[in-house]
Order: C-alpha cells, then sequence, then structure tokens
C-alpha cells in the first residue's frame, strides 16, 4: 500500500523482458521481496545493492503499463511502501494499476499546473475525488465523459518526472479505490478484497 507521495525521482538503468533495473537515491535500504511503487506501479524487489534495485516486471504488469515503454535513462517516481503508523498524506494507493492514460494538455492557471487527461470510458470518478497519475496523488475535478481535470501545486511539479511530460504523453492511472469499491456495480469491500489488499 502507498500514498501517492513520490519520495524520490531517479533514471531508468535498463528494461527487459521480465526486468526493470532504476538507480536509487543515496541511503535508500531495501531487501528482497519487498515492494516498492515505480511510477505508480508496485513492483517486487529481485535484487538491491546501494544505488541501484532490480524488479520483477510480470507480463500482466507490462501489458498494462507505461513500464515497457521506458528507455535507459528516463526519470520514474519512486515511493516505497506505507510503514504502519506513518502519516498518510495522500490516499490510498494500492499500486495495482488500472491502465493508461493519455495527457490531454497542460496548462499554467495561477500558481498551479493544470493537466487534462482522458478518462476511460466507465471509470468511476467523483468530484474533488483522487486519482493516481504515474504514482502521484491528485485531485480531480471537472470531469468529463472523455476526461478529467487535476491542479499541479509547484512542489509537486518541480519534485516528480510530470514535468517532462507533453501532451499525447502516456501515463500509469489507477483510480481511487474507495470509489471503485462503493460503486454500485462493485460487490463492495468483502473480507476477500481486504485479504487481497493486505488488511487481514
Amino acid at each position: 500500500m502507498f500514498t501517492g507521495i513520490i519520495e524520490s525521482v531517479q533514471p531508468v538503468k535498463s528494461v527487459s523482458t521480465g526486468k526493470l533495473e532504476v538507480q536509487l537515491p543515496a541511503g535508500w535500504e531495501l531487501a528482497g521481496g519487498e515492494s516498492v511503487a515505480v511510477n505508480g506501479a508496485c513492483l517486487t524487489v529481485t535484487e538491491f545493492k546501494p544505488g541501484l534495485a532490480v524488479f520483477a516486471m510480470s507480463p500482466e504488469t507490462a501489458e498494462r503499463t507505461t513500464l515497457r515503454r521506458l528507455k535507459a535513462g528516463a526519470p520514474v517516481n519512486l515511493e516505497r511502501a506505507l510503514a504502519v503508523g506513518s502519516r498518510l498524506g495522500g490516499h490510498f494507493v494500492t499500486g495495482h494499476v488500472d491502465g493508461t492514460a493519455r495527457l490531454l494538455s497542460v496548462r499554467n492557471d495561477g500558481n498551479s499546473v493544470v493537466l487534462e487527461v482522458e478518462k476511460a470510458a466507465g471509470a468511476l470518478m467523483a468530484e474533488k475525488g483522487s486519482v493516481a497519475l504515474d504514482g502521484i496523488s491528485l485531485t480531480v475535478y471537472d470531469i468529463s465523459g472523455t476526461s478529467f481535470k487535476a491542479a499541479v501545486i509547484p512542489h509537486t511539479w518541480e519534485n516528480t518526472a510530470l514535468k517532462t511530460l507533453k501532451p499525447g504523453s502516456m501515463m500509469n492511472i489507477e483510480y481511487d479505490i474507495l470509489g471503485k469499491y462503493a460503486s454500485p456495480r462493485s460487490p463492495g469491500i468483502t473480507r476477500g478484497f481486504l485479504k487481497e489488499n493486505g488488511f487481514i
């Protein structure tokens, strides 16, 4: 489980079938089997040495996310898993990416950068609800049948890889888990759901 508050932006070292290598910031100590959100996708550490982590990437993850399109040197957003007792600064982000979404436009509005992003048909979103874009927790507004907007404050813009994207760029998207499971179309929050998502 993650919060959508990005801890570091680091470059990709390499991408290959089933494997992603990413540089790490100084001081990060990761263990094999640990989970890290890379551009919002929950990946398992298979190998660690100071300054570098190797992550396993399943065919499902490669197909559903933008990770397979990354090139060496591309910046990615990193967040370590939420520790019990930590402050929850963003929203509940599982790292189970729903798919990809195209960035439609970017514009300045006062002290914010407004992103307009395509919305999948049938995606469950609430005005002033949350979404994770490339792992970044953002508040959504101006939701239509085909798009939504999110305002990005200067701190988030400067300290994530969002600033490298242009209209037409693809991003990983995870819709708000609370919205998905509160929908009448959902079976709701069941014991199975809680177990699958690490709550029991």
